[in-house]
């Protein structure tokens, strides 16, 4: 689950894996939800165990002390069968660390729920050095619009049918970071440290505005 990619302390990456064969990783609305716990437990110095915390809710597992992270994390989103990260290495080897625990992890738990063996994800995770500060604001927006494929899976290429129908469907899609950026308040925001990334959105406003902008940008046939 490692690249040959040398993550350099400080610098931003956009990390991804699909499952094995394009299969579908997250089967039931528990899935989703334990990958998201994945995400605060697996980032930390310390070995952690969701079995240890099994009485707590989905909420309450975010009170954890999980003591210091290994890697900062600006923006998330998962798929049916796969997913997507934003994060900024802290130290050297962090970011692999933290992705061999997250998938490894869920691996166990997957494999044990479905009661079958193998690997679940592609061998390696993907990962993209992100060195520029345009390409860097563009990957907020590339992040939190994957979840459109959902609804519309040529979007990107045919336009969407409605704008309106797109900003409906992003509120209320519960598996992204979106809505964190746009200061709803949830248990799970704690995932993020924004500060840790440029401030591109001091305002929701300004996060709305610029996803949807970059929506007008890359379609063609966009309705009001």
């Amino acid at each position: 689950m490692s690249r040959n990619i040398v993550f350099s302390f400080d610098e931003y990456y956009h990390c991804y894996c699909r499952g094995t064969e394009k299969r579908k990783i997250f089967l039931d609305k528990k899935d989703y939800q334990r990958f998201i716990h994945l995400f605060f437990v697996c980032n930390s110095e310390n070995t952690l165990h969701l079995s240890d915390f099994k009485e707590r809710s989905f909420t309450k597992i975010f009170e954890i002390n999980r003591g210091n992270t290994l890697v900062d994390i600006g923006a998330y989103c998962l798929m049916p069968n796969h997913f997507h990260l934003l994060l900024k290495e802290k130290g050297g080897g962090n970011i692999s660390l933290f992705m061999q625990k997250l998938m490894t992890g869920y691996t166990m738990y997957f494999n044990k729920k479905y009661e079958r063996t193998g690997s679940l994800f592609e061998s390696k995770f993907r990962a993209q050095h992100i060195n520029e500060d345009k390409y860097l604001k563009y990957i907020f927006s590339y992040i939190h619009l994957n979840p459109l494929k959902i609804i519309d899976t040529k979007w990107r290429e045919n336009g969407l049918k409605s704008k309106i129908q797109a900003k409906k469907f992003l509120h209320k899609y519960e598996y992204s970071s979106y809505l964190d950026y746009m200061e709803e308040q949830r248990a799970q925001e704690i995932i993020l440290n924004q500060n840790a990334f440029p401030e591109y959105f001091s305002k929701k406003k300004d996060f709305g505005e610029e996803i949807f902008d970059w929506i007008s940008i890359v379609t063609v046939k966009v309705e009001p």
